[in-house]
């Protein structure tokens, strides 16, 4: 076997994955660390750190087991360089780099987001560009103009919050805890969106606001004692839910039209919300497991990439901001 190796540890999540360079998935490992960091309301980036240090080997363990196979298989190892938690990044980075140095492979370093469209790029159903792609996750809200596999253009993002933060942000003024996102989903499907009137952001081009929404619902919640708070909470996260996606469906149809692109993808945690997947029936959507942060698709971009060869990689770095 020919395998790539990925490792991504950019936020709260522990992963590894075997892919062949023909984009087919023998494993992919990830060990969430959602209930660790849930007593905080949201992630710890020290916790974290220390939280991959514990895992990392033992996910790799158990990739190449699931995978039925060595590291004698792995002719190049992939780990996401950033965007992310600088400390979280260094774990796996550094993990990376000891495994290829010791066995005299060649590392390439994946920047998260193009790991997030390169999940489309795997088997079964691999996406062929040009396309339109909306990447939207806890940290990034994106359009990007897809014409090759080795990158993206970015022609649109969010001024403030990213769409996961907002559902998060949302999720935890309803009392629903962390992680919010997928919470706020399931409660949403029991209320009417259309009881509330939240307002969508409309800019000037391409790009995304949420803040007002957010504080839309903070304003809603206040505004209700506690009883009727909680006989309505279920309409507040449908019609606050109808509000982010709207927002998302409108700029990917625009952006789309505006590029000429005849077809649409969505990547990233805020693809698995059912909304969304409903009110873009026409894209091409990341499978449900490649959604949220992977290795699999970091090994999949890293088909696409120039690696780097022994001993150039131990110079490479960590970044925290895209």
């Amino acid at each position: 076997m020919r395998l790539i190796l990925g490792l991504e540890t950019s936020c709260d999540e522990t992963a590894a994955a075997l892919v062949t360079h023909d984009g087919d998935i023998r494993s992919n490992v990830v060990a969430s660390q959602a209930v660790l960091h849930a007593r905080f309301g949201g992630v710890v980036p020290e916790v974290a750190s220390r939280r991959h240090l514990e895992l990392v080997a033992p996910v790799i363990r158990e990739a190449l087991a699931e995978a039925r196979a060595s590291l004698d298989d792995v002719e190049l190892v992939a780990v996401t360089r950033g965007p992310g938690l600088i400390g979280a990044l260094l774990v796996g980075l550094s993990a990376a780099k000891a495994l290829a140095w010791g066995r005299g492979l060649p590392l390439a370093a994946v920047d998260h987001l193009h790991g997030h469209v390169a999940s489309l790029y795997l088997e079964p159903a691999p996406l062929e560009p040009p396309f339109l792609c909306l990447l939207a996750t806890g940290g990034h809200t994106l359009l990007l103009d897809v014409r090759a596999r080795s990158g993206y253009r970015s022609v649109g993002t969010t001024i403030d919050d990213a769409a996961g933060e907002a559902f998060d942000k949302g999720a935890r003024l309803l009392g629903l805890g962390y992680p919010g996102g997928a919470a706020l989903d399931r409660l949403a499907a029991d209320g009417d969106p259309e009881a509330f009137d939240f307002p969508v952001a409309r800019l000037d081009g391409l790009d995304f606001s949420f803040s007002g929404v957010k504080t839309a619902l903070l304003y809603a919640v206040r505004a209700l004692d506690a009883g009727e708070l909680e006989r309505r909470r279920a309409d507040l996260a449908a019609s606050y839910q109808r509000a982010i996606v709207r927002a998302l469906v409108e700029r990917t149809r625009a952006a789309a039209e505006q590029l000429g692109h005849e077809r649409i993808a969505v990547v990233g945690g805020v693809a698995a919300n059912s909304e969304l997947r409903a009110s873009l029936a026409e894209a091409v959507l990341a499978p449900l497991e490649l959604c949220t942060d992977n290795a699999a698709m970091i090994a999949s971009a890293a088909r696409y990439l120039t690696p780097v060869a022994p001993p150039g990689f131990l110079e490479l770095d960590a970044y925290a901001a895209a």
